[in-house]
């Protein structure tokens, strides 16, 4: 069945109303539900007559009074009283009668089959007419596809609040979850209107809308890198659904521009997809381990094996030393490595996807020799902070276990940043 209502199902909407049919045996008759019946009576009615609130005396029809006001009086004027401008014969005529339907105000609401309707002094009559009704329904169909209905006043308020925070580098949507009371409207048109052109923000100020590329198919290798064995994807899928591991890193670096050595390493928590990062002063094996012991220090091994049970990494140089990530200097087990499969970063989405976050602050290119700890523990904050919409647009803090992970953000500086200061944009971090 069409969700709109048919001509012919009008037709009998009218017929039935004028025979005093009530709204639940129309709903019957045509299949519909009473409500969807009553919301079209109401919204398409037509009404005929002199509009109540100019005059709604019952004796307005027959009436020939003239000459109530002292105006009247002194120019003889030739305009009778009920139909004058200037004055309200209601607070002027001793025989004025206000005139009230009570049938109106309850179901059906309009005059088709009122049994009074040939005697009826009411000024205003209320119709539901199936032709006319039929007219209203395509014109608001119509107009409903003529594209723009917010009024100047509606998007200039929307201008103002929108361009400053996208210049900041949020995202619509985060604006969107932010600001949910002041903007009723979709995603879809917020960028319709800035694709039209009707706010200062242009589609070059939107982070850039990612192409994802076809995925390569697996390249098998004969010979599997000895770091590799028994810490495959493979494995690493068997091992999650046998220990049933609530947390799961995943873990990546990111390069400063060649010529310079500091790297950052990125952990994310894939349940929350809240980042930590963290600064060093080279991309080699042993400064990521140093990253395992300084967590393992400050958390304390309990906590830590806890928080970063199982770890999934891609096959970059800086991480084939599993052992030393997997083992304390004392040889106790704090953590599991395991491999994506090569070419396949795929396998690790949420850490790449926040890899394009970090990029509006330090794209390409930006030289990581400048940076410190607390600039990058800022970054990671306003990251932190950015509404996710596949979480119903929590942050990943809002999704955060405080009672867990209370130590691990106090000794690592980690705060909520308000919606409205979040900044994605290389102006975070000035130097």
């Amino acid at each position: 069945m069409s969700q709109h209502l048919s001509y012919p199902e009008r037709c009998i909407i009218e017929r039935l109303l004028n025979s005093g049919k009530n709204y639940a045996e129309i709903a019957r008759q045509i299949e519909r539900s009473k409500s969807t019946v009553m919301r079209e009576v109401k919204k398409n009615v037509v009404v005929f007559g002199v509009n109540p609130e100019h005059n709604n005396c019952a004796n307005f029809i027959g009436c020939q009074e003239r000459y109530l006001c002292d105006y009247g009086r002194k120019t003889s004027c030739f305009t009778k009283c009920k139909n004058c401008a200037i004055e309200d014969c209601s607070t002027l005529c001793n025989k004025f009668r206000n005139y009230h339907c009570d049938k109106l105000e309850k179901p059906p609401y309009v005059c088709n089959g009122c049994i009074n309707m040939r005697r009826c002094r009411h000024m205003q009559h209320r119709y539901y007419i199936a032709n006319k009704a039929e007219f209203f329904a395509h014109r608001n169909w119509a107009d409903s596809r003529k594209g723009v209905h917010a009024d100047d006043k509606t998007l200039s308020e929307l201008n103002l609040l929108l361009t400053p925070l996208i210049k900041q580098g949020q995202s619509v949507n985060h604006i969107l979850a932010a600001h949910a009371d002041e903007i009723a409207l979709s995603e879809k048109t917020v960028y319709n209107y800035i694709d039209s052109g009707l706010l200062d923000v242009r589609n070059i100020d939107l982070p850039k809308k990612v192409a994802y590329r076809r995925r390569r198919k697996k390249i098998k290798s004969n010979a599997e890198c000895a770091c590799r064995k028994g810490r495959s994807y493979e494995e690493f899928n068997k091992y999650v659904s046998q220990e049933k591991s609530r947390f799961i890193v995943e873990m990546d670096t990111v390069k400063s521009k060649r010529g310079s050595s500091k790297t950052l390493l990125t952990m994310i928590f894939r349940e929350t997809s809240f980042m930590l990062i963290f600064l060093m002063p080279d991309g080699t094996q042993d400064s990521v381990t140093e990253v395992f012991d300084y967590l393992t220090d400050v958390l304390g091994l309990p906590l830590f094996k806890k928080l970063f049970p199982v770890i999934l990494t891609d096959n970059g140089p800086e991480f084939k030393n599993p052992e030393a990530l997997e083992f304390t200097e004392h040889g106790t087990r704090r953590t599991n490595i395991f491999y994506c499969d090569p070419l396949a970063s795929w396998q690790k989405p949420h850490v790449e996807n926040n890899h394009k976050l970090i990029r509006r602050i330090l794209p390409k290119g930006t030289n990581f020799e400048y940076l410190t700890q607390k600039d990058v523990n800022l970054i990671a904050n306003h990251i932190n902070s950015v509404a996710r919409e596949i979480y119903e647009n929590e942050t990943p803090f809002d999704r955060l276990d405080k009672r867990c992970f209370r130590k691990l953000l106090e000794r690592l500086d980690l705060q909520l940043v308000p919606p409205d200061s979040v900044n994605l944009t290389p102006n975070l971090i000035k130097k």
